[in-house]
């Protein structure tokens, strides 16, 4: 039976850890080259990804172990900059798994298409008279998008709100799409602008802007787990980390870096599944206030009756995994078959299990060490690679500089001449 617990798995070459994967999601070699190899991602590929290209750019793939999520291993591809974002995720994992790792649900690919309306002079009357014409703006709608709403998607309602602003009271529409395994964003933009004229009949008011919303409300994905109080480090710790909620939670400044921290885990594996990381921050960053009128912590942390950590997120998942980068970047479909995923719901339930994790990892670290340890070893062999260590001397020069608190560059090429 396959596994993802894996005992020093950060100590194996390179080579060696993609094998390992490779093995686990029964990556054909051809598949394993599209990650491994420099310059996986051709000139003639990029070039039809976006505008004026020039070349391509490269970050990191790492995988993240030990996941269990709704009773199954996972194992995560992340694609990220930043040291020790992986390993963390890991580590968070691997606590979790005694109490059956993370549990999450998901409410469905549901988006909002905003179609705003200027120049009513009875704005009210207006939602009225939309309401009444529901079915046939509808139609329209999915007159735009066959072939989904053949697999059960497309408008399924609207709904309309008077909006007041600078520049006197509006009234918007929101469509409400089904848009299936896709994100959504070019069938509902497609939409909101096919019934764009009729709303302008109806209301004798002026359409402007008819577009997608971020802010997917019925878009949600949950997931929750629990930290064994033994296994986290005690009573202590839990209490620790309850406290640090507890400030992001009632702080905004705080809130911010705690929320950054929850980012950590689920952009690098919505960037390794070729979605809209922006779309994501814009979306779980005003979800906050929304749901709660304040911006506040995006996790909820809390004791059982037995005194273990219990940890919960809820947030707008847009992913999918039809269109867009998903089809077109050779990564992206390697990244999908490694998390073993068929469809969107299936991802965005990971993505939350993640950051969730991701959290745990940050708000433990805080609550027993404080963060910096846990970055420095990370920093440490960033800055000696810099340097110029390699092999043996790089772990000599890593080791001396955390034991004198001194990291920098010029120190290390001065502990490398000493040592070769």
């Amino acid at each position: 039976m396959k596994t993802n617990q894996y005992s020093g798995f950060h100590k194996l070459t390179l080579e060696k850890r993609a094998q390992e994967v490779a093995e686990f999601a029964s990556l054909s070699s051809e598949e394993l080259d599209r990650i491994v190899k420099p310059g996986a991602l051709p000139n003639e590929v990029a070039d039809h990804c976006i505008e004026n290209v020039i070349g391509t750019y490269q970050l990191p793939m790492g995988i993240a172990m030990n996941f269990v999520i709704d009773g199954q291993e996972k194992v995560i591809p992340m694609v990220v900059e930043e040291a020790s974002i992986v390993a963390a995720a890991s580590n968070a994992a691997k606590m979790a798994r005694s109490r059956g790792g993370f549990h999450t649900s998901y409410t469905g690919n549901i988006m909002i298409a905003q179609v705003q309306v200027v120049d009513i002079s009875n704005p009210y009357f207006a939602c009225q008279e939309i309401l009444h014409h529901k079915e046939e703006i509808l139609s329209i709608a999915n007159k735009k998008d066959p072939v989904l709403v053949k697999i059960t998607g497309g408008a399924k309602d609207i709904n309309v709100r008077v909006v007041d602003s600078i520049i006197g009271p509006m009234v918007v529409v929101h469509l409400i799409v089904d848009t299936g395994d896709a994100m959504g964003a070019n069938a509902v933009n497609t939409m909101a602008e096919a019934v764009a004229p009729l709303i302008e009949q109806i209301t004798g008011g002026t359409v402007k802007l008819r577009i997608l919303s971020n802010l997917a409300i019925y878009r949600l994905a949950r997931a929750t787990a629990t930290f064994d109080k033994e296994v986290i480090g005690g009573e202590d710790v839990v209490n620790g980390i309850i406290a640090a909620y507890a400030f992001a939670e009632a702080d905004p400044f705080r809130a911010a870096t705690s929320n950054k921290g929850i980012m950590n885990g689920m952009d690098p594996v919505v960037v390794a599944t070729g979605n809209d990381w922006r779309g994501m921050e814009a979306a779980a960053h005003s979800y906050m206030y929304y749901k709660y009128g304040k911006y506040t912590s995006m996790t909820r942390w809390e004791k059982d009756i037995n005194g273990n950590l219990t940890g919960s997120i809820e947030l707008p998942m847009m992913v999918g995994l039809v269109g867009g980068a998903t089809k077109i970047h050779p990564g992206t479909q390697v990244a999908i078959k490694i998390l073993g995923v068929k469809t969107a719901e299936e991802l965005a339930r990971i993505i939350a299990a993640v950051g969730l994790a991701q959290n745990f990892a940050a708000m433990r670290a805080l609550a027993t060490d404080g963060i910096q340890k846990g970055h420095m070893k990370l920093h440490a062999r960033n800055v000696a690679t810099v340097a110029g260590a390699k092999g043996d001397v790089l772990e000599k020069v890593v080791a001396q500089m955390i034991a004198e608190k001194n990291i920098n560059v010029e120190y290390a090429k001065e502990l490398i001449t000493q040592m070769t």
